[in-house]
C-alpha cells in the first residue's frame, strides 16, 4: 500500500505540472473558434495559422540570435570563473576565504529584481543601455554565485591524493586540475550550465529595463507583442511560448541524466 500511495502521489503530481504545458501545445494548433470556446476542446484537426503569425514578427529571428548569443555568453563566462573560484575555496587556504564563500551564499540568495533600478542606473551611466555586451554580464553574474557553490562541492569530493599524485608524476598544478579533477567535473557542470542556461533564457526584468530598442530586445520581449484590437491572440502567444519553450525541452532532455545527479550530489559533497 506504501508503493501504491507513493506512486499514486507522484502521478498525480506529474499529471497537474504537465497538464498546462499540454494545454500550451495543444492551444497553439487549435482554430481561433476552438481556442475561445466556453468548453474545452480534446479532439480538433492540428493548423499552423497560429506558428506562423508568431514567426512572422518583425526582427523574429533577431530576438532568437539575441537570446542565444546572451544565454549561451553567460553560462560560458559562469563555467569559466566558477571553475577557478570554486577551486580555490575548496583546495587553497587563504585570509578572508569563510567570508568570500559567505558573499557567495548571499549573492545566491538575494532577488535581482531588487537591483534592477541600480543596474539600470549603472548601465544609463556608463552608456551601456541596449548592449547585448551588458546584458549578457548581468547574467553571467546572476548565474554565477550557484554555479561557484555547486563546483566547489564536486571539487571538495576529489581526493587531493589523486591532485598530489598527478603533480609528483610530473604535472603542474593546472595540468593536474584539467587531467585529474575536470574530468569528474562532468555532472556538477551539466547540472550548473541547465541552470544558467533556463535563467538566463527566461529572464524577462532586465531586458524589459535595459534593452528597450527593438533590435537589442530578447524572446521574453517576443511573447508580449501578440495582441489585436480585441484583446490577446491567444494562438500566436501559445505557438510563440511553445517555440519559446523548445530550446530549454531540449537541452534538459540531452542533459537531464546528469542534472539530477549533479544537484544533488554538489548540494552534499564537500
Amino acid at each position: 500500500m506504501r508503493k501504491v500511495w507513493l506512486n499514486g502521489s507522484a502521478l498525480a503530481l506529474s499529471v497537474l505540472f504537465l497538464f498546462p504545458v499540454y494545454w500550451m501545445f495543444a492551444t497553439s494548433f487549435k482554430s481561433n473558434s476552438q481556442v475561445l470556446t466556453r468548453d474545452p476542446v480534446f479532439l480538433f484537426t492540428p493548423t499552423f495559422e497560429h506558428y506562423s503569425t508568431a514567426t512572422e514578427v518583425d526582427l523574429f529571428w533577431t530576438y532568437v540570435g539575441n537570446s542565444f548569443v546572451v544565454t549561451l555568453g553567460a553560462v560560458l563566462l559562469a563555467l569559466a570563473v566558477a571553475l577557478a573560484a570554486s577551486y580555490a575555496i575548496a583546495r587553497m587556504r587563504f585570509r578572508g576565504r569563510r567570508g568570500m564563500v559567505l558573499a557567495v551564499m548571499m549573492a545566491q540568495m538575494a532577488p535581482w529584481e531588487i537591483l534592477i533600478i541600480v543596474v539600470y542606473l549603472n548601465a544609463r551611466d556608463l552608456d551601456m543601455l541596449n548592449s547585448l555586451g551588458s546584458l549578457t554580464m548581468i547574467y553571467f553574474v546572476m548565474a554565477l554565485p550557484l554555479t561557484i557553490w555547486t563546483l566547489r562541492g564536486f571539487i571538495a569530493a576529489v581526493p587531493g591524493e589523486l591532485e598530489e599524485s598527478a603533480m609528483i608524476d610530473g604535472c603542474n598544478r593546472t595540468q593536474a586540475f584539467f587531467r585529474v579533477i575536470f574530468p569528474l567535473l562532468a555532472p556538477g557542470l551539466m547540472a550548473t550550465s541547465l541552470f544558467g542556461f533556463i535563467m538566463a533564457w527566461n529572464e524577462y526584468a532586465m531586458v524589459l529595463v535595459l534593452n528597450k530598442a527593438p533590435e537589442a530586445a530578447t524572446l521574453p520581449l517576443w511573447l508580449t507583442q501578440f495582441q489585436t484590437n480585441f484583446g490577446n491572440d491567444w494562438g500566436a502567444t501559445m505557438a510563440a511560448s511553445s517555440l519559446f519553450t523548445i530550446p530549454v525541452l531540449i537541452v534538459f532532455v540531452l542533459l537531464q541524466r546528469r542534472v539530477t545527479g549533479g544537484l544533488a550530489a554538489g548540494a552534499v559533497k564537500g
